[in-house]
């Protein structure tokens, strides 16, 4: 990289085909980093001109080096993995994904896809769900709190690390009482569920998820078919804790077998059960902080990677949140 004038940062690149894929098509790529970073791009030979203040022009120079030292590893370049460089902390860029000598963890491979962490709460997340036995993802929608526990658990299972997968939410909008509802017990269970099987076919192929589903190696249950049952050498994820009353927050706990790993995940702003009931996620963060061996999680609306949008909204809905003296005991 040259200082090309007191305005302007010249980064010359030596292989001008991957200059063309770190461009993109129609100069995409370029786009969404000028966009963030409120920088001007222009391309002479296979040189790319930044023109803007120092700060944005240093971090933008730092963002196109690390997507083209992915490029000359072979990796591909894309909307996702530049929202990645540009959220990351400058001192510890993507491109040494190994966050600690020898640990290439953070890059969860599945079937169907490489998943890599966006930001650097999902970085630690990732690491987290590594270290502890038990641990709890904490946060607004859009996180990949969910997303990436289900990647975790795909590549354990691949791995030889566990036998088997469970997945489950609490059914709350049924009340846990799924007899009412019209079909056999797949066709009660199936829209509760939904969220976690679109995670697995990312993960997965069909086919493949299918057998295994039919085999019991990956189950999806609600929470009320979990108690009784000892959860071993198993990878084990309860979605939506939030809707778990503390009673069924101990119960899933107390599942942990031998061998196993387990997940909750949940939001605290989107608490669907009874007012006046407490939420069991909110009662095991009180209870079990601290606890060694369980890892606590935290995201925060600049961890949103859905939709620029997503991260408005949350905005928007905690600027008119009822103060939390007044929001009763179900944490609303």
């Amino acid at each position: 990289m040259t200082v090309a004038s007191p305005s302007e940062t010249a980064i010359t690149f030596a292989d001008n085909r991957l200059l063309a894929l770190l461009c993109g098509e129609f100069g995409r790529n370029l786009k969404q980093v000028e966009d963030r970073l409120k920088v001007q791009i222009v391309q002479r030979g296979n040189s790319l001109i930044l023109v803007g203040d120092t700060d944005e022009r240093d971090e933008a120079a730092r963002v196109l080096e690390a997507l083209y030292a992915r490029l000359e590893s072979g990796r591909a370049v894309g909307g996702a993995d530049i929202d990645r460089e540009l959220r990351l902390t400058p001192s510890v860029p993507s491109r040494q994904m190994n966050m600690f000598p020898g640990d290439d963890r953070l890059e969860i491979r599945t079937r169907r896809k490489l998943v890599e962490p966006r930001t650097d709460a999902q970085r630690a997340y990732v690491r987290a769900l590594h270290d502890n036995e038990l641990n709890f993802g904490i946060g607004p929608a859009g996180t990949g709190k969910t997303y990436l526990a289900v990647a975790v658990g795909v590549s354990f299972f691949l791995g030889g690390q566990v036998d088997r997968i469970i997945l489950s939410r609490p059914a709350v909008e049924a009340g846990e009482r799924l007899g009412f509802l019209p079909g056999d017990l797949k066709e009660k269970v199936d829209p509760y569920m939904q969220p976690l099987y679109d995670a697995l076919n990312d993960f997965l192929p069909q086919r493949q998820l299918q057998r295994m589903i039919d085999e019991k190696v990956i189950e999806i249950a609600p929470l009320a078919f979990m108690r009784g049952r000892t959860l071993s050498h198993a990878f084990v994820v309860l979605d939506e804790a939030q809707n778990a009353t503390p009673m069924q927050m101990k119960m899933f706990l107390t599942r942990l077998g031998e061998g196993a790993r387990m997940v909750v995940t949940g939001d605290r702003t989107q608490i669907d059960l009874q007012r006046g009931t407490t939420s069991g996620l909110i009662e095991a963060e009180r209870l079990l902080r601290g606890v060694d061996g369980i890892g606590f999680s935290r995201f925060t609306r600049d961890d949103v990677v859905r939709h620029p949008l997503v991260a408005r909204i949350i905005d928007a809905w905690d600027r008119d949140s009822v103060p939390a003296a007044d929001a009763g005991d179900d944490g609303r």
